[in-house]
Formats: structure tokens, C-alpha cells, sequence
């Protein structure tokens, strides 16, 4: 799914989302699989765009961690940048974020509604997959060397 389909497919699920696309210096967009058995891991690409010029950045993702649970999940993660500080920083110097619950069937779902904090808003878009799980794990997102050349 392209970005914009990505975009396209949130603002359906959460109108108000329009308005933050529509205010944020830019996205980014992470297709991500996650499997959990006791131990939790899992990766993905993804896409940041800065709205204005529409340059994008190609990117890597990855989780690790210890859990209780099992599962698969597919999902898609979705990043708005309040500004040029905070985008700019997201695509130099990656982002890492920890600990997690959550409990997933089926194939449609969407996170609790987010606004900005510290200048990032997320969403997260589940595609299928059955997960059940409480974890600690750190996932970390950085740029994609062969791609961004």
C-alpha cells in the first residue's frame, strides 16, 4: 500500500486526521510485521515525507523484546511532524519507543485517537493477524542506507 493509500485509508477510520495531515510539517508512513512467541520481534520500511517539496527519505524499522504471549500481527504505523525540527530530527537520529499491551483479532483496527506530543502524533493501523500479548520491547526506526544515496 503507497503512503498516501496509508493516509487515505486513517483519515477514513479517524476524520479528524485530515486536519493533522493537513498541519503537520510531514509524515512518515512503516509497514511493519510483528511475531511473539515469549520472545518478540519484528520489521519493516516506511517512507518520511516532507509535505511542502514532497522529498521523501526511506526508512527501516525493527522491534525486539521479552513478552508474555503469542501471535502475528501486521500493522501500519503512521507518523505527522508538528514541524521542520522534530521531522528533521525523526530522520537523523531515528526514534525509539518502549513497552506495550495489546490484544488484536481480526484484520481492521485502529489505536486510540493521538494528537501531538513533543511534536509527533501516531497511529497505528492494524491489517490482520491474532496477537495477544504484554511486552517490553524497544523498536527503533533509522534511515535505509542502499536507498538514500
Amino acid at each position: 500500500m503507497s503512503p498516501k493509500d496509508s493516509l487515505k485509508e486513517l483519515a477514513e477510520r479517524r476524520s479528524n486526521t485530515k486536519g493533522l495531515s493537513g498541519r503537520s510539517y510531514g509524515y512518515a508512513v512503516f509497514d511493519n510485521l510483528k511475531i511473539s512467541l515469549f520472545i518478540s520481534g519484528g520489521g519493516g520500511v516506511g517512507v518520511a515525507v516532507e509535505n511542502k517539496s514532497g522529498k521523501r527519505t526511506y526508512m527501516k524499522m525493527g522491534t525486539a523484546g521479552l513478552n508474555i504471549g503469542l501471535g502475528a500481527q501486521k500493522y501500519t504505523v503512521i507518523f505527522f511532524f508538528e514541524n521542520k525540527t522534530v521531522f528533521d530530527k525523526f530522520i537523523d537520529k531515528g526514534w525509539e519507543a518502549d513497552a506495550n499491551a495489546n490484544a488484536v483479532a481480526g484484520n481492521k483496527g485502529t489505536n486510540a485517537e493521538a494528537q501531538f506530543r513533543n511534536g509527533i502524533a501516531i497511529y497505528q493501523i492494524t491489517k490482520g493477524g491474532l496477537m495477544l500479548q504484554a511486552d517490553i520491547a524497544g523498536t527503533k526506526y533509522w534511515k535505509h542506507k542502499k536507498l538514500n544515496r
